[in-house]
Parts: structure tokens; sequence; C-alpha cells
């Protein structure tokens, strides 16, 4: 016999939370231990609740993804610190202003050497705005799925990448994280697509579980850090083979010397094929294109 239909539905949790706030003060309902476990913040923040917030991390940034319908994500990663052009030069006057007023001081004369590298490198802006602007613009993948770039959602590269997008009148994901000095989301992510992480762990996850290429543009730690670990689950099979793009040979062959990795037998050979070299925008997005023209060839047994 089928069971009777409930004639109303259970009450939802923000209907509980509602009329738990309407209890009357007393001293028992005043009492932490009588406030309802999702809404008591202080109880999710105790040390033996980390694998529930590790779970609530997971689980709110793959269920609004999915709302808005993201499947498929080219990643950007680069510096912070590379900023547009215009900054750069503007930078690099104040610190040769600066220098030029304190003529015996080491410290200003160093930043004057590390604005004008800097300002070598706002190229890359400029790149990583118009990949941002091209991949935004690709047609749809073979399953029907459009690119949506997805960036660490802070300044420099980041924030080209996300300009980019909204260049092409397209939506664009941040995945911020929270730092000891405020990590500001760049103003051209989009509002419902911009997400905060405490936990590294789950904001990579995020970076590869929808992920259809990476875009890697110079970069200090974090850059590498996420490189190397795209590397490592790209090498071991632990996520499918896809484009990882890193713009800039002269920068990344001399912080990345695959060659010597090999030589010392540290590496395969055909490791070095994880990654290819790119220098501009157009190249990078070809590069996707033909990847998914021809995946590669599935390695033969026992190789």
């Amino acid at each position: 016999m089928a069971p009777e239909r409930r004639r109303r539905p259970y009450p939802t949790a923000r209907q509980g939370l509602r009329e738990a706030e309407r209890c009357e003060p007393t001293p028992q309902t005043l009492s932490p231990s009588y406030r309802l476990a999702f809404a008591d913040q202080e109880f999710l923040l105790q040390e033996d609740m980390r694998p529930v917030r590790l779970q609530l991390e997971l689980q709110k940034t793959e269920t609004l993804l999915r709302q808005h319908g993201v499947l498929s994500t080219v990643v950007v990663f680069g510096s912070a610190r590379i900023p547009d052009p215009e900054t750069a030069q503007r930078r690099l006057a104040i610190w040769e202003a600066l220098a030029r007023e304190h003529p015996d001081s080491p410290r200003h004369r160093e930043q004057v050497e590390i604005q004008r590298r800097l300002a070598g490198k706002a190229c890359w802006y400029e790149v990583a705005r118009r990949f941002g602007s091209l991949v935004s613009s690709l047609d749809e993948t073979t399953e029907g799925e459009r690119y949506v770039i997805m960036t660490g959602g802070g300044g420099g590269i980041m924030e080209a990448a996300n300009r980019g997008a909204s260049d092409a009148g397209a939506e664009s994901i941040g995945l911020n994280i929270v730092l000891p000095q405020e990590q500001q989301p760049n103003g051209w992510i989009t509002p419902a697509l911009c997400f905060q992480f405490h936990y590294f762990a789950l904001r990579k996850m995020h970076f590869l579980i929808r992920a259809r290429a990476l875009a890697i543009f110079p970069g200090g730690f974090g850059t590498l850090d996420e490189l190397f670990d795209a590397l490592t689950l790209a090498q071991c099979g632990k996520i499918d083979p896809l484009p990882i793009l890193l713009f800039g040979a002269g920068y990344w062959k001399r912080v990345l010397d695959l060659d010597f990795l090999v030589e010392e037998g540290t590496i395969a050979a055909a490791d070095r094929d994880l990654v290819r070299y790119v220098e501009t925008a157009e190249e990078g997005v070809e590069a996707i294109r033909a990847f998914y023209r021809e995946p590669p060839a599935e390695p033969a047994a026992g190789s």
C-alpha cells in the first residue's frame, strides 16, 4: 500500500530558522547549546568541524556554477604583480623620481630595477586580456558547452583575463582566497561568479574540475604552485589530458628547466610534452582548438 502523502510539505531550514528566532528569550533559549546547528557559527568554526567546512566550501561553488550552466572553463594563472602598461609606467616613474631624491638609498635603486622588470612584463597583461576575449568568443565545444574564463580573482594577469572576457560581453569566474593581506576581487569578474575560499585545496579542485585548458602566464609562487599541481596530476593520469600553455618561453625556460629534469632522470622525456610554449593570445587559442580537433593518442599498452 502506497504511503499517504503529507498534506503540507516539511518545513524548510529557512522556516525553522525564522521560528527559532521567535523563541522567547530565557536562560535556556539564550544558551549557545540551543542554537540550531547550521546557524551556529561558533560551532561550525570549531576544530572538529573542519570536514564539514571543507564539504561546504566544495559544494557552494559547485552548486552555483551548475546553476549558471558553467561546464567548461579555461583557467588563467599569472602574477598579480604584473599591471597594465599604463600603471607599470606610472609606478616606474614614481620610483625613478624617489631614487633621484634619495641617490644613496639601495632600497630605492632596487625598486627602480624591479619596476623596470615589471614594466617589461606588462605586455603580458595585454596578451592575457586578448586571450580572455578570444576564449570567451570561441564557438561551443564538441559537447555544446561554452568556454568560460576562470582566474584566481586577483589583480594583474588575473584581472586582465577577466577583463578580456568582459570585453567580449561574456561571464567570467574569479576564485579568490583569504590571505593575511586583503585580496580584493578585481572589478571585471561576473559578481554572481565571484567566490571566496579559505582552503587552498578546495580552490585548486575547482580550478581543475571543469578545466579544458590551462593558460599559465609569468608569475611567482602561487602560479608555480598551480602549475606543478596540474603537471603532477596530468603526469599521474589523475586528470584528463588538456592543453597546459606556458605563455612566454623566455621566462618559463629559465624558471622551469625540463631538459635538466630529463637529464637527471627525475622525469621522463615524454613529460616535456605536457606543456606547450606560446607567445600570443591567438597562438594560445589555436593550441586549444587544435588539441580538441585532434586529441592526443592513448598511450600504448604497457608503456
